[in-house]
């Protein structure tokens, strides 16, 4: 695939997200794909599965859209900067549904491999998110 392949492929699969669309995850991501940089929850599992449960339990609880800012593609990778956005609906783990808009911005590495998401690093504003979903206190 070209570099502007990798790129479509990472959009589709944050517009699929945004729709709710995880079973377009069986045709977009790898079976074998591995999360350097899972969400810190436990009991997620790993591979595709993982990933759907992951979201699933986001989607569920913190409906939203992701905001590409900025993407950058070479060989294999592609890096995108992003902004998510949603409303703390329901709970996560040790987070009660509290109503909240929620706002975290994040870099991701995507790895592509025939044709799919193959794996994944991402440097997400995790502090910023745990302040907004009132796990832990914002400085003042």
């Amino acid at each position: 695939m070209s570099t502007e392949e990798n790129k479509q492929l990472v959009r589709r699969f944050y517009r699929e997200i945004d729709a709710g669309n995880l079973d377009a995850m069986d045709e977009l991501v790898a079976e074998g794909y591995v999360d350097h940089s899972p969400p810190p929850f436990p009991g997620l599992g790993s591979g595709r599965e993982g990933l759907k449960h992951a979201f699933r339990l986001f989607w569920k609880a913190t409906p939203g859209t992701h905001e590409i800012e900025d993407q950058i593609a070479e060989g294999d990778k592609v890096v995108t900067r992003l902004t998510a956005r949603g409303v703390h609906r329901g709970d996560l783990p040790g987070a009660p549904a509290s109503g909240r808009p929620l706002t975290m911005t994040g870099t991701v590495i995507h790895r592509i491999e025939n044709g799919r998401l193959a794996e994944k690093w991402s440097d997400k504003d995790l502090l910023a998110f745990l302040q907004q979903l009132g796990v832990i206190p914002q400085l003042r």
